[in-house]
């Protein structure tokens, strides 16, 4: 174990009530205090996944600052009776939650310490005013049988205290969607029983990002592990904006079964003049051009192993390669949450020809061909 890694083990917890803690603070326990995403983030860091840093606002410093802001006992009068089919009522009362909590300012004492958080953030990753994903961090995110993953709003390439703050309020504000008023009233959740935590993380300026699978999204089979990339943040991937490249990875010899390149007519990234994120065509000449290269397939693929075995079941997981560092250190991986689908089912394996992990190798070596 290196130096830095034992660093984290034995640094002491912050208090319960800490309204800020940093992602190797954190670890998979933390979900009450950090919430889903920020709490697999540390855990990640912990078993020395390459991680963007960075910190959580926690469910304790969220609630104090609705508590500041003395608006949750309207907050609680507006949501008493909705009707999870009344769409107009729902977005009505939406819209005046949360425009109530974008409009409060935070306690001074609680700006400063975001600020400072932030300013620290900068000066760890050698960039002025680092950009930021601002992301929502739900108590309640992928639980047996409920997942409350993805309603709540992420924000991208977010830079200054200001805007910082600015959608730190945002994030807190979207665990009032109609959309998630509506999922909790329908699974028979109180809206009190769901707390909301904010991850603030460095962005990585992603040349090519996405999603990857540790088992077939499609049947199940966890023979494989899936990946799908596209140029850019991974937004347009997670988003279905575009039809991704498609890579179907051997999960015992990292060798790819399955490749499928798409023509990939827009991608998200930052545009420098504004410095926001925007969507934008694609070059017409780089739109059927493979988006991963086979090495950097296989090592997302290893590192998705690894993340398996370390949760004990098929992952989703989010991840991006920074074009502003050297290859063979510039995978990052973003949130990485427990497949929902096909998780809880029996353990699948697809039939056809060289499809289950045996059935590939045997292939490989009847027909001689090297398998790593």
């Amino acid at each position: 174990m290196t130096a830095a890694a034992e660093a984290i083990q034995v640094r002491p917890k912050p208090t319960s009530d800490a309204a800020l803690v940093w992602f190797e603070e954190c670890d998979k326990h933390d979900v009450e205090r950090v919430g889903g995403k920020c709490s697999s983030l540390g855990e990640l860091i912990h078993m020395g996944v390459r991680v963007p840093p960075g910190f959580a606002i926690t469910t304790a410093g969220c609630t104090r600052f609705l508590q500041d802001a003395g608006i949750l006992d309207e907050i609680d009068r507006l949501l008493q009776g909705i009707d999870a089919q009344d769409i107009e009522r729902l977005e009505q009362v939406s819209s005046l939650v949360r425009g109530m909590i974008e409009s409060r300012p935070m306690a001074i004492e609680l700006q400063d310490e975001i600020a400072e958080a932030y300013r620290k953030l900068s000066v760890r990753c050698c960039v002025p005013a680092a950009p930021v994903a601002v992301r929502s961090s739900a108590t309640a995110e992928d639980l047996p049988g409920a997942s409350f993953a993805g309603q709540q709003d992420t924000y991208l390439w977010i830079r200054g205290a200001d805007g910082v703050l600015e959608h730190v309020r945002r994030c807190i504000s979207s665990l009032y969607t109609a959309r998630a008023i509506a999922y909790r009233i329908r699974m028979g959740f109180e809206h009190t029983q769901v707390a909301i935590s904010v991850g603030v993380q460095k962005m990585a300026n992603a040349y090519t990002a996405g999603v990857m699978f540790t088992l077939h999204p499609g049947n199940g089979d966890r023979s494989v592990i899936v990946i799908d990339s596209n140029f850019g943040f991974g937004e347009s991937v997670v988003s279905g904006e575009v039809t991704p490249d498609h890579f179907v990875v051997n999960k015992v010899t990292l060798d790819i079964m399955e490749r499928t390149i798409s023509q990939k007519e827009v991608c998200c990234t930052v545009d420098l003049k504004t410095q926001r994120c925007v969507t934008l065509p694609v070059p017409a000449e780089r739109q059927n051009v493979q988006s991963l290269i086979d090495d950097e397939i296989s090592e997302l693929a290893w590192m998705g192993k690894q993340i398996e075995k370390h949760y004990g079941r098929p992952m989703d997981v989010e991840w991006a390669l920074d074009k502003d560092l050297p290859a063979g250190g510039n995978i990052f991986i973003l949130q990485a949450r427990p497949e929902t689908v096909w998780s809880d089912k029996a353990a699948t394996s697809t039939s056809g020809e060289a499809r289950s992990a045996m059935d590939f190798i045997l292939a490989g070596l009847l027909s001689g061909r090297r398998l790593s």
